[in-house]
């Protein structure tokens, strides 16, 4: 694209071929010149923008969602994680001690969560469980059993807080990159109401789902299976219903279609890490683990759970000198039905 000072020295010199008038610098007329070099300048550039946003090559956020749109497509919306949050009491009390909804709490790395209903630790008992989501919607919310130790307005008699097992569902929206994927591949494989591309698109077109699967004639002449993930993850039976209903309303005659969950792969992670001089483990470790989250997720349906991209993202969290991954120790496979899932994450300091 042209510079402001590119379009000025060609009407500059358009200016003195026409006029037989060299053009004095600071003058008038030079003024007017570079004036009209910068409006030349912002419709060069209107135009360039607007033709970038009429294909979905290079059209980026909302004008990229409008090309979705033509496709039957959607953006993949940002989710909060959901879990439970266990409240202590120091000592057993003999009346109930009632908790209210609306608690908020924060792991490590200040990451908050929210109590979503009351709860009631009995007399003589010591703790309940309460449900609870993450505040903001995205992966960040995802947290380790044990990560959510704060409170940050305790409940009058309340001593404690924990998270006993993992918050997840937690997702951040799709991106550009991955929603323009989907939409250049619409057009490639066109959806002709019999192929797997029909299915996979109208799968795609729910509400929530991050990927999908699909198997012709794996039961014989005439079924297609299906196996689809969310951004959450696995589907719940709910999900799996819905997209099941919306296929068999929409199904060919003589077409048996089955619908399922994938089965999860549990992969841990574990991992030693040097963080660089000057920087501290405590403030490095919470970024450590939300990029070895990020490599999980919906979309991993049907794909392996490689070493070199774990080892990528953690080298690439800013504090990280270097790393020494022991699990896992080799890649992961995984087939079209599975769908790799995060089990126990280590991160330690290297020594």
């Amino acid at each position: 694209m042209r510079t402001i000072e590119d379009i000025y020295r060609t009407l500059s010199e358009d200016f003195t071929e026409r006029s037989g008038t060299q053009l004095v610098s600071g003058g008038d007329m030079s003024l007017r010149l570079w004036a009209v070099a910068g409006e030349i300048y912002t419709l060069e550039a209107q135009a360039r923008f607007v033709t970038r946003q009429c294909f979905p090559q290079t059209a980026i956020g909302e004008y990229l969602d409008m090309h979705a749109q033509i496709r039957g497509l959607a953006r993949g919306e940002a989710k909060k994680a959901a879990g439970k949050l266990r409240f202590y009491l120091d000592e057993a009390r003999r009346t109930d001690t009632r908790i209210a909804a609306g608690v908020r709490c924060m792991s490590a790395d200040e990451s908050q969560f929210v109590s979503t209903a009351a709860g009631v630790i009995p007399a003589g008992a010591l703790w309940c469980d309460v449900r609870a989501e993450a505040v903001e919607a995205g992966a960040r919310g995802n947290a380790a059993a044990g990560e959510i130790c704060f409170m940050l307005l305790p409940p009058a008699g309340i001593s404690g807080v924990k998270n006993v097992a993992a918050f997840t569902g937690g997702c951040d929206a799709e991106d550009d990159e991955a929603l323009r994927g989907r939409v250049v591949g619409s057009y490639r494989t066109l959806p002709n109401g019999a192929n797997a591309a029909y299915y996979e698109t109208r799968v795609m077109q729910c509400a929530g789902i991050a990927a999908v699967t699909v198997q012709p004639k794996r039961r014989g002449l005439g079924t297609v299976d299906i196996c689809f993930s969310t951004e959450a993850g696995l589907p719940s039976a709910a999900e799996v219903a819905a997209v099941r209903g919306v296929l068999e309303s929409e199904r060919e005659i003589c077409v048996d279609i089955a619908v399922a969950a994938p089965e999860p792969v549990r992969v841990n992670v574990s991992a030693a890490v040097t963080v660089k001089d000057g920087r501290s483990f405590e403030e490095v470790r919470p970024r450590v683990q939300e990029a070895v989250r990020g490599c999980f997720g919906g979309r991993m349906l049907g794909r392996g759970v490689y070493r070199a991209r774990l080892l990528s993202a953690i080298m690439g969290v800013d504090g990280v000198e270097n790393c020494a991954l022991t699990a896992p120790a080799a890649d992961v496979a995984a087939g079209a039905t599975q769908l790799p899932e995060l089990g126990a994450l280590e991160i330690r300091q290297a020594v």
